[in-house]
C-alpha cells in the first residue's frame, strides 16, 4: 500500500501539498485536477489516501468535499491543519501598478477582500491557488497576478508583489485524509497531527457523520438533543441539498470524541432511534490548531 502515492487536488506548491507533507512527510504524490479527481483516486485504488481542504478560519466550509463525502464509499482518517498565508506574484519585472487582473481560487480572493479591494482590479477564478501561478507562468501572462503561497510562486518562477495579505493574520484551513474504508489509519504512514497543545480527553479525537430526518416539526430537535442528553458536544453542524428530494436537507456534523466510547456511542444509536439516515465517515485524531 506504501507505495501508491497521496492524491491532493492542485498544482506543486498547493496548500494542500503542504498538508501532505504535514501528514505523511515527504511522499510520493499526486496533484489532480479537482476535488471529485481526488476521491475517485482513492476509491479506485490508484492512490492510497486523499487529502482535502474541509473548513478554512475565514471562508468557512468547503461544501463540496462534504457532497463527495456522501457520494463516496471512504472514511476520514486523519486531519491536518495548514497555515494559510497568501501573495500576490506576477511575472518578474512586474510592478503592482502594472497589474489590472488577478487570479487565484475563490477561496483565496475571499480571504484576502480587504487587500483586493485596494486597487481597481478584475478578479478571474481559478481551481486552485498554485494553479493561478502555473496559468500566469505557461502564458507568461503580463498585467496579471496570482494570489497563492510562497513556495507556489517560487515553483512557478514567479516575483512577490505583495506578500502576507490575507485578511486575517492566522489564517488556516483544516484538511481531511481520506483512505478506503476497509483500510486500518495505522498502515498509512500518517504521521501524528494532534501535536503539542492538543486537546486530551473527548475532545482529542472528533467524529464526523451525516444525518437525515423526517421534514416535520421538531425531529431536528430530537437529533439534537441525542447529543445533548449524553454531554456530547457538537462543535459544528452544517446543512446541504439532499440532491434526491426537493427541498430536504442532509446534516453534517463534527462531534468531539470517539465514535467507540460509550457516551459518544449511545448518542449515535440515539440518533438512529430518530433519524431516516445516519453515516458515520469516521473517528480520527483532533489536529491542533
Amino acid at each position: 500500500m506504501s507505495e501508491r502515492p497521496v492524491a491532493f487536488a492542485g498544482e506543486p506548491g498547493a496548500f494542500a501539498e503542504d498538508a501532505v507533507f504535514a501528514v505523511f512527510g515527504e511522499v510520493d504524490r499526486t496533484p489532480l485536477a479537482g476535488f471529485r479527481e481526488v476521491f475517485e483516486a482513492v476509491r479506485d485504488g490508484v492512490a492510497r489516501a486523499g487529502v482535502l481542504p474541509i473548513e478554512n478560519l475565514v471562508n468557512g466550509t468547503v461544501r463540496e468535499v462534504y457532497d463527495l463525502l456522501l457520494e463516496h464509499d471512504l472514511q476520514i482518517v486523519a486531519e491536518v491543519v495548514v497555515p494559510i498565508e497568501l501573495c500576490l506574484a506576477a511575472l518578474p519585472g512586474q510592478t503592482i501598478e502594472g497589474i489590472d487582473r488577478v487570479y487565484s481560487h475563490i477561496q483565496a480572493l475571499g480571504q484576502a477582500e480587504r487587500f483586493l479591494r485596494s486597487r481597481p482590479w478584475t478578479f478571474l477564478t481559478t481551481y486552485n491557488t498554485a494553479g493561478a501561478g502555473r496559468l500566469i507562468a505557461h502564458r507568461s501572462e503580463a498585467g496579471a497576478a496570482a494570489i497563492l503561497s510562497r513556495r507556489a510562486a517560487r515553483v512557478f518562477g514567479l516575483q512577490v508583489l505583495a506578500e502576507r495579505i490575507q485578511d486575517v493574520a492566522d489564517n488556516r484551513t483544516r484538511f481531511l485524509v481520506v483512505a478506503d474504508a476497509g483500510v486500518d489509519a495505522a498502515d498509512l504512514g500518517i504521521r501524528a497531527t494532534s501535536g503539542p497543545g492538543a486537546t486530551s480527553g473527548p475532545g482529542a479525537f472528533r467524529t464526523t457523520l451525516a444525518f437525515t430526518v423526517r421534514n416535520e416539526p421538531g425531529t431536528l430537535l430530537s437529533a439534537l438533543r441525542a447529543f445533548a442528553d449524553r454531554d456530547v458536544n457538537l462543535s459544528s453542524l452544517e446543512s446541504r441539498p439532499s440532491r434526491t428530494i426537493a427541498w430536504a436537507y442532509v446534516f453534517f456534523a463534527d462531534v468531539d470524541g470517539d465514535a467507540a466510547s460509550p457516551d459518544v456511542a449511545a448518542a449515535l444509536a440515539d440518533l438512529e432511534a430518530v433519524s431516516t439516515m445516519v453515516r458515520v465517515f469516521g473517528s480520527y485524531p483532533r489536529a491542533a490548531g
